[in-house]
Parts: C-alpha cells; structure tokens; sequence
C-alpha cells in the first residue's frame, strides 16, 4: 500500500464531510428549532488557501440544514451535496463532474457513514476521534478533532506533499 504521503502528492479534489469534519460533530438547537453549527475560521482560510492552490473542494454530507449551506457558500465551494446517506455514488459523480479520478480524490470523514468513499478516495482522511472503523480506513488522520482545525491540517498536508505550501505561505504573508 502507498504512504500517505505518497498519496497526497496526485490529489487534484478534497471531498469533505460536515459534522464532525467541518464542525465538532454537535447539534446546537435555539427555542425555535433552529439549527446552529459552529465553524472553524481557520479550515475557512484553510479552504481559500487550497482553492488559490487549485484545488477543487466539495462537500457532501448527511444533514441538510441552512447553515451548513450557508457556509459552504461563504467559502465558495461549488460542490454541495447535502442530505445523502449514501455517499459513495455522489463521490464518484463529483470526481466525474470535476474530471477527476478517485485515486485523485481525497475524503476526510469521521464516521461510518463515510466508509464507502473512504475505501473509494485515492487519500482517506480523518479526525482523531473518529469512529475507530473509521479510523482504520484512513491513511493519514489529522491532530486536531473535527471543527478545530483538522481540515486545515489535512489542506496544509496535501499542500506540503505537492511542495505547494511554502509558496502560498509566501504569497499570503506578503
């Protein structure tokens, strides 16, 4: 089996899950029904970064709420497929749609949900406190949980692998 490392250095799309990737897996409730989720600023910038770099993102998650689309729109992620369960047809779709092949494509999930795309994903990504089933599909898990900076770790490891991080850190600490 290829490294990690090795891995990261062909991948041209980063696929993400959204609870407990994108934010720390909770559900947050106001009196009014209304759904809140909490957002890491820096996987934002870690986004913007891998976008500048061009590489292209999507999100496929299991929910479908406002502000997780919100978000996504915010970020300007033009892959959006919310509300599926069964993830790994979409995967194959967005690797198609983006002319990409899946040993091109990266996933970062933390539960069972993501199974199916991450044996699919040329880099299976994760959180450390992913599902332990989970966690033995990953290639490389990140140090920092779901919601707090682990999808710009997972962007500055890929960044690295293709020798593209040191320049962008140059172009954005101008």
């Amino acid at each position: 089996m290829r490294s990690a490392e090795k891995r990261a250095k062909g991948i041209k799309l980063l696929v993400l899950d959204v609870d407990g990737v994108l934010t720390d897996g909770g559900l947050y409730y106001g009196d009014d029904g209304l759904a809140f989720k909490r957002f890491n600023v820096q996987d934002g910038l870690g986004i913007k970064m891998a976008q500048s770099a061009g590489l292209e993102l999507a999100v496929i998650t299991g929910l479908n709420q406002k502000p997780v689309e919100k978000r996504v729109q915010e970020l300007g992620i033009k892959h959006y497929y919310p509300g599926n369960h069964d993830k790994a047809p979409l995967f194959a779709d967005v690797c198609q749609e983006v002319g990409v092949s899946m040993e091109e494509a990266a996933f970062m999930g933390d539960d069972w949900i993501d199974a199916g795309v991450m044996r699919r994903a040329g880099l299976a990504l994760s959180v450390p406190n992913a599902q332990p089933e989970i966690l033995e599909l990953a290639h490389w898990v990140s140090g920092k949980e779901g919601g707090h900076g682990a999808v710009r770790e997972a962007i500055a490891f890929i960044l690295t692998q293709q020798g593209r991080l040191e320049t962008l850190w140059k172009e954005w600490a101008k």
